[in-house]
């Protein structure tokens, strides 16, 4: 079992940065891949990154790319989006996602457990 509790969302201004953190509980952190999806209203929930379990690949939408970057630290038990140049399409509630598979999924379908979420609000 895991737990994730997102932090960090908040109202910015177009061009402005925030920095998302998943925090999860227990020992066992380093054993998933994690991944953060968001989801406007009246929209599927879409991928926006993943990280596998070292940290030492990740993946990315092609929406966010150069603007987003996933990073994790295990032993804070920690994921983290930071995201700069922040655009109105940008405004969702974010999710941190995670999943013990071998591999790095773009799919919400893949992984097991998820946050509650964090809203980013972007004003233009």
């Amino acid at each position: 079992q895991v737990q994730l509790v997102e932090s960090g969302g908040g109202l910015v201004h177009a061009g402005g940065s925030l920095r998302l953190s998943c925090a999860a509980s227990g020992r066992a952190f380093s054993t998933y891949n994690m991944g953060w999806f968001r989801q406007a209203p009246g929209k599927e929930r879409e991928f926006v990154a993943a990280i596998s379990k070292s940290g030492s690949s990740t993946a990315y939408a092609d929406s966010v790319k150069g603007r987003f970057a996933i990073s994790r630290d295990n032993a804070k038990n920690t994921v983290y989006l930071q995201m700069n140049s922040l655009k109105s399409e940008d405004a969702a509630a974010y999710y941190c996602a995670a999943d013990g598979s071998s591999y790095l999924f773009r799919s919400s379908s893949a992984y097991d457990y998820w946050g509650q979420g964090t809203q980013v609000t972007v004003s233009s």
